[in-house]
């Protein structure tokens, strides 16, 4: 059985000030590997990566047809936790808004980016770790 909660000490790890990077299979099998921050929301089991409309990240989750597969991965020293699942893009404002306000609390309050903001969903199938 595959483990979408996090334990207490992962809970915490992801609430702290790392960067991550986002890989994204590509429809051709390729990853597209960026570094980014991400946000985790325990209620909707959901990582949120804030981006804008010219991305490459975004131009492919744009282009798919449907989600495609993700994984958001964060590091620091030994410890260490990935989040797999399905990614799509959206510019819906209020999930923008979300997505904006949860980066930064966790981070800074991110750059304006006006009606070219969109947020990366990965709804999350998969948690692997040690933290």
């Amino acid at each position: 059985m595959k483990r979408v909660d996090l334990t207490s000490e992962m809970a915490e790890f992801v609430t702290e000030r790392h960067l991550a990077t986002l890989t994204i299979v590509t429809p051709n099998g390729r990853p597209h590997v960026t570094p980014v921050g991400f946000t985790w929301d325990k209620e909707q089991k959901l990582a949120r990566v804030i981006t804008w409309a010219g991305s490459m990240k975004s131009k492919l989750l744009e282009k798919a047809e449907t989600p495609l597969k993700a994984a958001v991965s964060q590091v620091d020293g030994g410890r260490w936790i990935t989040l797999e699942g399905s990614a799509i893009v959206t510019a819906d404002t209020d999930k923008c808004v979300e997505g904006t306000r949860r980066y930064a609390e966790r981070y800074s309050e991110p750059k304006d980016r006006g009606d070219d903001r969109r947020v990366i969903e990965i709804t999350i199938e998969r948690v692997m770790g040690r933290a």
